[in-house]
């Protein structure tokens, strides 16, 4: 059956709505951008650590292969969680999850606190700082989101 007898809610169609539906989508354009970016780094990273986990130095020799994959699945989750409130116009929530997930991706700079720099890979350390690279690219965006969500702007040098 191709037709449907149900009526068209027309005040959905409005251009009013319209226009609210296209400023809401081009204002989380660049958050969203940003997490995808944040989200692919985050998985290289994973992978490399989970495939190459014997060759990552001063990593507990308890952590697992599959451990890395289902630690990657429950920080990707809350990034999800906080990116589909944030699609549903719930901020307030949605924020301070993708906060929680910036914060998740920066956390593996603890490498460095168990083995320097040096004794990383160049594989290693690429895949470490494009992930807290991007991480905390996501994190300012969404200070800057709630700053401005909240009424407040976040301080600059001229406003000290």
């Amino acid at each position: 059956m191709l037709y449907s007898a149900q009526p068209i809610n027309l005040a959905a169609l409005t251009p009013h709505s319209f226009v609210e539906s296209l400023v809401h989508r081009s204002a989380n354009r660049l958050l969203f951008i940003l997490l995808a970016i944040y989200v692919a780094a985050s998985f290289v990273h994973f992978v490399h650590n989970a495939e190459f986990l014997s060759a990552y130095p001063g990593l507990p020799a308890s952590w697992s292969r599959s451990g890395v994959y289902l630690a990657w699945l429950g920080m990707t989750a809350v990034g999800a969680v906080g990116t589909w409130l944030i699609y549903r116009r719930f901020e307030r929530v949605g924020l301070p999850l993708l906060a929680a997930y910036a914060l998740l991706g920066m956390d593996s700079l603890g490498h460095y606190v168990l083995a320097p720099l040096s004794a990383h890979s160049m594989m290693m350390n690429a895949t470490i700082l494009f992930e807290v690279t991007a991480a905390a690219l996501v994190l300012i965006e969404v200070v800057r989101r709630a700053c401005s969500a909240y009424g407040k702007r976040p301080l600059t040098s001229a406003g000290l």
